[in-house]
């Protein structure tokens, strides 16, 4: 008995190469059309036991496809891995990203992304933050030799789904709570 070949389609994130979904058909070629894949946007969903699911919400205008080599780690971590482009064109073996923990900070005036070691070379950070009723994003540089920067979003009080994609590591989703302490006596 033969089993059909599995194809994996992967979609990612343009600007930082990001694989954010992964989908794999057996017996049917992969799907590279973004817009037939998720419609006119991607919800990543938020969890956390007791709490409402939040999802932070990808346009699909910013995302790309790519028929990708078999990658069984990329369907349960897809953030764990990247898509490398050559002359404007995504190449179909995923690359495995730096994992990296902590170094996130969500503010009523911002976010600051801290990245374990500097930066070898300008690194671009994309940050998504969503509630349940929009997503913001914002975009920056952590210079070379750089470890951290900040980037301006202004949020109110409660809960956040928080999408952190820095460039060769490996994205970052968790939800964050924000809430205003009352000024002491």
């Amino acid at each position: 008995m033969s089993l059909s070949p599995t194809t994996l389609s992967a979609l990612y994130w343009r600007e930082t190469g990001h694989v954010v979904g992964a989908l794999s058909l057996t017996g049917a070629g992969p799907v590279t059309d973004v817009a037939a894949l998720t419609g006119r946007v991607l919800p990543l969903g938020v969890g956390v036991a007791g709490a409402l699911p939040l999802a932070v919400a990808l346009p699909a205008d910013r995302l790309g496809a790519v028929a990708a080599d078999e990658e069984p780690g990329a369907l349960a971590e897809p953030l764990s891995y990247g898509v490398e482009t050559a002359e404007g064109r995504a190449r179909p073996t995923l690359v495995r990203l730096t994992r990296w923990t902590g170094g996130i900070t969500l503010a009523h005036d911002g976010i600051t992304v801290r990245l374990p070691q500097p930066v070898l070379a300008a690194t671009t950070v994309v940050a998504l933050v969503g509630d349940a009723q929009e997503t913001l994003s914002a975009r920056g540089v952590i210079g070379e030799g750089r470890t951290s920067l900040t980037l301006p979003l202004s949020v109110d009080d409660g809960a956040y789904g928080v999408l952190v994609l820095a460039a060769g590591w490996a994205g970052r989703l968790h939800r964050e709570e924000l809430t205003t302490r009352a000024p002491g006596p």
